[in-house]
């Protein structure tokens, strides 16, 4: 992690189009912040976009915006993502999930710098850095035929590869040990640590969710929680058996 650290704040203060891959609930968001924070842009806005979520139909007016009467509903122009973060750093979460329409005007974007509203006539230049992240491996997508080769080229600049939590040793414990002191102070507890079983069991877990299931497991213990210490039990987890047995002094 203190390589990852060190290559996001390396190419912060850098212009390049940054696409950020692992597994989900890694924090891929949390570290496209970090370099929009560190950056030269860091004053001006920061805009995620969940691509996967993204409605087809409505896609593309959400990305690049719609003129007044361009299709059924639009009753007054409207700016898309790209205008709302002129200046600043776009976040294309999921970006595997794109369509192949929406791939050719990111394509077009990246190569001209201009965007064009549905129904409109100009063209509108937009000054903006892109942040993308996804837990897909491009590379397949592109032999399925599911994403353009050319595009994926202008995305790779610079990668980062987030390693999965289950692969960073002792790092579930200290990142649950920070998760505990910001939920007490958000829900007001004074909940003092963890038990050594809750212990044992965080180190033993694989955490296939990563951070965001052992943020969700912490939060909903810090709510819970009975005791001054969180347990095992609190967190959803089971004991290792190593930890129920007494180790001998001899």
């Amino acid at each position: 992690m203190r390589g990852v650290i060190e290559m996001a704040s390396h190419v912060a203060r850098r212009d390049s189009t940054v696409l950020l891959t692992g597994e989900s609930g890694t924090g891929k968001e949390l570290l496209a912040k970090a370099i929009h924070q560190n950056s030269l842009r860091a004053d001006k806005p920061f805009i995620t976009v969940n691509c996967g979520a993204l409605p087809e139909t409505l896609a593309e007016s959400e990305l690049f915006g719609h003129r007044k009467g361009s299709f059924t509903g639009a009753v007054s122009d409207r700016a898309g993502k790209f205008e709302a973060a002129n200046g600043g750093t776009i976040f294309l979460d999921e970006v595997g999930e794109l369509t192949p329409t929406l791939q050719v005007k990111l394509l077009r974007f990246l190569q001209d710098k201009l965007i064009e509203r549905i129904g409109g006539r100009r063209e509108i230049p937009i000054d903006v850095r892109i942040v993308c992240a996804t837990n897909q491996n491009l590379a397949e997508l592109i032999t399925a035929g599911k994403f353009r080769e050319d595009l994926y080229y202008r995305l790779t600049e610079i990668v980062i590869d987030i390693p999965p939590l289950r692969g960073r040793e002792s790092d579930s414990l200290l990142i649950a040990k920070y998760l505990l002191n910001r939920l007490n102070r958000e829900h007001g507890r004074s909940i003092r640590g963890f038990s050594d079983e809750a212990v044992a069991a965080i180190i033993a877990y694989k955490w296939p969710g990563n951070v965001r299931e052992l943020e969700n497991r912490v939060k909903r213990a810090v709510i819970m929680a009975e005791g001054k210490r969180i347990t095992a039990e609190d967190l959803g987890l089971s004991v290792p058996e190593a930890a129920d047995q007494p180790t001998s002094l001899k």
